[in-house]
């Protein structure tokens, strides 16, 4: 009991001569949706047993956030994180984004005077927003997470419209931020290298270039381990999705919405059915399942051919387990030079070869590094005739390996750690 006592206040004494790091992280994203399970709480809960302590300031959409709010409130309590979860208002236009940032403002100058952080942490452009403003009042040391060309991508997506003077306008004011974020943050972080490259050769940066660190998007390999998925699990789950055995599965994983080319992928599917008959497309996706269907019945395939699912992210991998081979075609633009898609290193992660079209990110470099699966830079079926992935060639084990060397979760915590640690300096 003595001894039990004096060790208590040993911890207790060590614990209060250590300095914590008082950190504010800030997601216009929620945590509970998927990117905010897979690309934010990930990395926070690794820092906060480095020493850091984090107040996390997220907008969650009030659907997802009444389905899932426990099982992310239970994840940041394990982990010692303090989430702050605000209400992201899905309508409104300008003036309800306009609200929303001068909310998040008054919510992190709150929480500021009450902890005093020495970072804060904006992911993407309109948390920067705060950061900078609070960077430049109150000295705190600004991170500047970009994501991407934000602003890039709501033209190429056609979201934003230049022929809007409106739209012109917004651009324009955020095409101008965008250079204050890289220029005053105390630390930026690009998810390609190919993002990195393109800041650095902008004029304004010729004598004095940002801090840039590259950090793509990881991968857990503790969830996304095949290993741990059985065989009788994949029979299962073949059985409940009414999958043949002999089927050659080519599946897709997540959400479709702006940039992902449903058309053209349906297209490489009918090719490969036709050199396949035994071929099936499988969605692991919350899309509606009649408009994947609908639209594959206009490209000539039989409906009887297409399955489409959803599920939670940590049976993604048991899904992805059942791939023969994957694909994603993203459309290319200027704004996806920094794109990182998620989906790539889970896809490898689980030793699945991939096919996926260039001049995304380092998407086409990495494929090609690690030998993980075919590249295309034409959609049409005689390069797709062309491209046909053959499982047999590719070896599971090293595209895992190669996933464990870029994509790691832990690689890309340590990444992270060295940034804090610098701007702390």
């Amino acid at each position: 009991m003595i001894l039990r006592t004096a060790l208590k206040w040993y911890l207790w004494t060590i614990k209060s001569n250590w300095k914590i790091t008082k950190v504010l992280y800030i997601s216009y994203d929620g945590m509970t949706d998927p990117l905010g399970q897979s690309q934010v709480l990930p990395y926070i809960a690794g820092l906060s047993k480095k020493g850091y302590e984090f107040h996390l300031i997220s907008f969650e959409k009030m659907d997802r956030f009444k389905l899932h709010k426990k099982h992310i409130r239970k994840f940041c309590e394990d982990n010692d994180i303090k989430w702050h979860p605000q209400d992201y208002q899905l309508n409104g236009g300008l003036k309800n984004t306009i609200m929303q940032v001068r909310h998040m403002r008054k919510i992190a100058l709150f929480l500021h005077k009450n902890h005093d952080f020495k970072i804060i942490h904006c992911r993407s452009y309109i948390s920067a927003l705060v950061g900078l403003k609070m960077k430049r009042k109150l000295g705190v040391k600004f991170i500047f997470d970009m994501r991407g060309f934000w602003a890039d991508e709501r033209i190429d997506g056609n979201i934003w419209s230049l022929s809007s003077p409106i739209y012109k306008a917004i651009y324009k004011y955020f095409k101008q931020k965008e250079i204050q974020f890289f220029a005053e943050s105390d630390y930026t972080i690009s998810l390609t290298e190919n993002g990195k490259n393109e800041i650095l050769s902008w004029k304004e940066f010729t004598t004095n270039p940002p801090k840039i660190k590259i950090i793509p998007c990881c991968v857990d390999l503790d969830l996304f381990d095949p290993s741990k998925i059985t065989k009788i699990d994949k029979q299962e789950l073949k059985q409940s999705l009414e999958i043949p055995e002999d089927s050659l599965v080519l599946g897709y994983v997540g959400s479709i919405g702006t940039w992902y080319m449903l058309s053209e992928m349906l297209d490489y599917f009918r090719c490969l059915k036709e050199s396949n008959p035994n071929a099936l497309f499988l969605f692991v996706s919350g899309e509606n399942s009649e408009m994947i269907k609908s639209e594959a019945k206009k490209h000539g395939i039989n409906q009887d051919s297409i399955r489409v699912t959803s599920t939670l992210h940590d049976k993604v991998p048991l899904h992805i387990s059942i791939f023969d081979h994957s694909i994603f075609f993203i459309r290319a633009s200027f704004s996806k030079k920094a794109s990182s898609p998620t989906k790539q290193g889970e896809i490898m992660a689980m030793g699945v070869p991939l096919i996926c079209n260039s001049y995304i990110g380092d998407t086409d470099r990495i494929v090609e590094k690690y030998k993980s699966g075919i590249v295309i830079d034409k959609f049409d079926n005689i390069t797709y005739a062309g491209n046909l992935i053959d499982p047999s060639n590719f070896d599971p084990l090293k595209i895992s390996a190669g996933a464990k060397n870029y994509f790691s979760l832990d690689k890309g915590i340590s990444s992270y750690l060295a940034v804090y640690k610098s701007v702390c300096e």
